[in-house]
């Protein structure tokens, strides 16, 4: 995924770090942008997989469906898709989750 820029969250009392990166197939196709979510100072990471497809394109980090853009770098976007998993849902192991089935949480 290259160099990542890990950013901040803040949710109550608990402190994420989050960070957005980009994977092609092993082919070189088949795009895929992943937002990866931790709380600090454990070891569990939630992923969430934006991968493109008809209707689904991924440039730089902004996942598009239906006419909507949905920024993967903005905070309140990575609150939102956090909501919508649940933020207490994954504990110590790495949760692996198809990003276009949240984008109604993220919109609404």
């Amino acid at each position: 995924m290259g160099s990542r820029r890990v950013r901040r969250l803040v949710v109550g009392e608990q402190v994420f770090l989050w960070w957005v990166g980009h994977r092609h197939g092993a082919d070189g196709s088949g795009c895929t942008e992943i937002l990866s979510v931790r709380r600090l100072g454990e070891g569990g990471r939630l992923v969430i997989g934006f991968t493109e497809g008809p209707g689904r394109l991924v440039p730089d980090a902004v996942g598009v469906v239906g006419g909507a853009v949905v920024n993967l770098h903005q905070p309140g976007v990575v609150r939102a898709l956090l909501d919508a998993v649940g933020a207490c849902g994954w504990g110590e192991e790495e949760l692996h989750v198809d990003g276009w089935t949240l984008l109604a949480a993220v919109q609404g």
